[in-house]
């Protein structure tokens, strides 16, 4: 649930104008909709506790759904008013309501989500990745873990390639990652025995990641994994990409001050 506070609610209140059940000019047709673009059923029974107008399903909304997606709904809402004209004679009471939305979307659910961006030309590469980030903007993890699976074998392929890793089709994701720790523990590229066994967990880790995909997310017609889990996989996954492109940025600098024909400008487009 949101931490909304009685403050900050009435605030929202009298900004969307919520005191008659109404919520700015939204009919019941075009209120569905708003949310839907969100991945929120504000029709779905669980909204209508406190009732069924706009303002009390809205009320119920705050009280249910956690932080991040609140924010996003007010955020969206409040650009929803300017464009109606419905907010304008407000600017202050716009003003403390954006701080409030940016207040709860601080708070974003994937810490590392800026991490799971392209790295190397191709568009179907740049889709994955879309993909991904849209799912963690609406709080929806479980729903794209095949999409995540496919972002995390690309951006392995792009690491391995310039350290002469084969990157074939045919080798699976984990066999991939295990050369590609055993190449940096080669090229003494890691400081710590820590950081070495970290990466060699992710190895077993990345091979689970396998039946995730093939039994528990959208990729055939499986159950998918519950959010909670869901969101532990994108998490973990987000924080090693964002390791990997940081530690790769180094070793390409480290290898051109000292051979600059040994690796190319376009290898790898960190």
């Amino acid at each position: 649930m949101s931490d909304l506070t009685r403050s900050e609610r009435r605030k929202l209140e009298k900004l969307l104008v919520m005191g008659s059940g109404y919520v700015l000019s939204f009919s019941d047709r075009t209120y569905g909709e708003f949310f839907s673009e969100y991945r929120v059923e504000i029709d779905a029974e669980r909204y209508k506790a406190r009732g069924t107008s706009k303002a009390n399903r809205m009320r119920t909304f705050w009280e249910l759904d956690d932080n991040y997606i609140v924010g996003r709904i007010i955020d969206g809402l409040i650009e929803y008013g300017n464009d109606e004209h419905f907010t304008n004679d407000e600017p202050a009471l716009i003003d403390d309501c954006r701080k409030i939305a940016n207040r709860l979307l601080s708070g974003q659910p994937v810490a590392e989500r800026d991490a799971l961006t392209v790295t190397a030309e191709g568009r179907d590469f740049e889709v994955v990745a879309q993909q991904v980030r849209e799912a963690i903007d609406k709080n929806q993890p479980e729903t794209a873990l095949d999409r995540l699976h496919t972002f995390v074998i690309k951006f392995i392929r792009v690491v391995c390639e310039p350290h002469g890793i084969d990157v074939n089709s045919e080798k699976p994701l984990h066999s991939m990652f295990g050369e590609y720790v055993k190449a940096l523990r080669d090229g003494r590229y890691l400081e710590s025995v820590m950081t070495e066994r970290i990466l060699k967990s992710s190895i077993s880790v990345l091979e689970a990641f396998n039946d995730v995909r093939n039994n528990k997310s959208l990729a055939h017609d499986n159950p998918i994994l519950n959010y909670e889990e869901s969101l532990l996989i994108f998490n973990h996954v987000a924080a090693s990409i964002r390791f990997i492109k940081a530690l790769e940025s180094k070793i390409k600098t480290k290898v051109a001050a000292a051979d600059p024909a040994s690796w190319e400008d376009d290898d790898v487009a960190f």
